[in-house]
């Protein structure tokens, strides 16, 4: 069988964290020959100075290998084919070699070293914007450490600028903020999407430079030369440009905090931590696609008295307990593993996706884009909907019964969820918000509710599906498993993702005409 690299993003420093892949990658790759596919890991390469981790991996195909690489929770951005033979080597460490002054600029020397030593000229997928999408997941969550509210505005601004930037050469749908095409067909796509990713990655956490200058070297060392290369950076600066500019003053950073209640069914902070969520100010941030913040208002919570919030109440204090005897096990590792943060869970799945289905360059930023833009109008929504409604989470519902006025709800003063409390009012869901735009988006553009996907989590947790909607339905069912909310609260905000993506499909990325 032939030999594949899977490339991966590894910080330098965490030795300990490639034993621990190099484990779920042994195992992954067991799993997956003994239901007939043959698959064996050989061994990882790490390149600290680089912060990339070669993972080898003996397989039938590419595909077979950035399965068992996304099994086993890699996050792999580029799969390539080892060399096989003396001539092959030669050629490769040759045009390997011929990037170093690039990589010389950046620092990059080890890379381009290790790059003709181990791999062939050609990727089987190195699209700009998967490799992208990584670098910036990586550079607004795991290194900035931003909230999933705010990396999904962010995410939105980076792949709002990639779309328009390969869409004005291709030309194959309406733009977003750039209406005209500004170069020709043959232009550097991979080019274009690299420069508008990195341009506005800067402008947004412009202390990581060192950093995104060196994966900006990396991209560009990989495209030939030539006119081509120059004007899809051109057009990659006019879409950051044109996207830096629209989000200016566009509400983000602001002073506002949730209104702090102190009567029956009113928001308070809470355990952990009693914070007042510091990124409230997102509910008065400019939507990217829809009219405004308040356009799809969800119906609300029940009233208190009401049965409906009776039957809510006993089934969240039920199931959704700390030492909860109804929940089984399935559940809560399932409780857990979507308990990470949203968008870096979906950006590896969606990234897994992109890889198998062989998205082209255009495809890939079409998809992006219209997964953050419609995800970050969800998050906005949502958040304008919880200061709407200011309702209070169950561990405070629960505790505080018996001010509720409902005869058939009974005050726990001990009880504790399974997943802490975030630091904002329960009424809608966060997270349905982020997934349900996904599985929206994911549906509309593959045309399919059966695609099937397995991840583990960075805490090592995996789940598996074969259509999205079953997807959906769990994290539905899941935030009750986990004592944060109540079920409506689930069911309306992914009713409200389904609105913005309907919204999204009938006014943007429309075919050109």
């Amino acid at each position: 069988m032939p030999s594949y690299l899977v490339e991966t993003y590894l910080a330098r420093g965490r030795a300990g964290e490639r034993a621990a892949r190099e484990r779920r990658a042994r195992s992954a790759a067991e799993e997956q020959t003994s239901t007939g596919t043959s698959v064996r890991f050989d061994g990882a390469i790490h390149i600290p100075e680089d912060e990339i981790c070669f993972f080898v991996f003996d397989a039938g195909s590419s595909r077979d290998a950035a399965l068992v690489a996304q099994r086993a929770g890699l996050e792999p951005f580029r799969v390539v084919e080892a060399v096989s033979s003396g001539e092959e080597k030669e050629m490769t460490m040759k045009r390997r070699f011929a990037l170093a002054p690039f990589a010389a600029a950046a620092g990059l020397v080890v890379l381009a070293a290790a790059l003709a030593a181990f791999v062939t000229a050609t990727p089987a997928r190195a699209s700009s914007v998967t490799q992208w999408n990584l670098n910036a997941t990586n550079a607004l969550i795991v290194t900035a450490g931003q909230a999933p509210t705010v990396s999904m505005l962010h995410l939105a601004m980076v792949h709002g600028a990639v779309y328009d930037a390969v869409n004005a050469i291709d030309g194959g749908y309406e733009g977003y903020l750039l209406t005209s095409r500004l170069a020709t067909p043959f232009d550097s796509q991979d080019a274009a999407a690299a420069t508008a990713a990195y341009r506005v990655l800067l402008n947004i956490v412009p202390a990581q430079q060192p950093v995104l200058d060196a994966q900006y070297a990396v991209s560009l060392a990989m495209i030939p030369d030539g006119s081509q290369k120059t004007r899809g950076i051109a057009v990659g600066e006019a879409a950051a440009a044109a996207m830096i500019a629209a989000r200016t003053a566009d509400g983000r950073f602001g002073p506002f905090r949730f209104l702090v209640g102190a009567v029956p069914g009113a928001w308070r902070p809470v355990l952990p931590g009693f914070v007042n969520d510091p990124t409230a100010w997102v509910k008065d941030v400019k939507p990217f696609l829809i009219d405004s913040s308040s356009q799809f208002r969800s119906k609300g919570p029940h009233e208190l008295t009401s049965p409906q919030y009776a039957r809510e109440f006993n089934e969240v204090k039920s199931i959704g307990s700390a030492v909860s005897t109804t929940r089984t096990a399935d559940q809560t590792n399932s409780a857990r593993y979507w308990a990470e943060h949203p968008p870096r869970t979906w950006g590896r799945i969606v990234r897994a996706m992109d890889v198998q289905h062989g998205l082209s360059t255009a495809d890939g930023a079409r998809l992006y884009a219209q997964i953050y833009l419609a995800g970050a109008d969800s998050a906005i929504t949502i958040w304008d909907d919880k200061a709407h409604w200011s309702f209070w989470r169950p561990i405070t519902a629960i505790r505080e019964a018996d001010t509720d006025g409902n005869a058939a709800t009974e005050a726990d003063p001990n009880w504790l969820p399974l997943i802490p409390n975030p630091p904002y009012p329960e009424h809608p869901s966060g997270h349905l918000g982020v997934s349900g735009s996904h599985v929206e988006t994911l549906r509309d553009f593959f045309g399919t509710d059966k695609l099937a996907w397995s991840d583990t989590n960075t805490a090592g947790l995996t789940r598996s599906y074969t259509r999205l909607s079953d997807a959906l339905d769990e994290i539905v069912d899941l935030r009750v498993w986990s004592g944060i909310h109540f079920r409506a609260a689930d069911e309306q905000s992914a009713h409200i993702a389904e609105q913005i993506a309907k919204w999204r499909k009938q006014h943007y990325f429309r075919p050109a005409r």
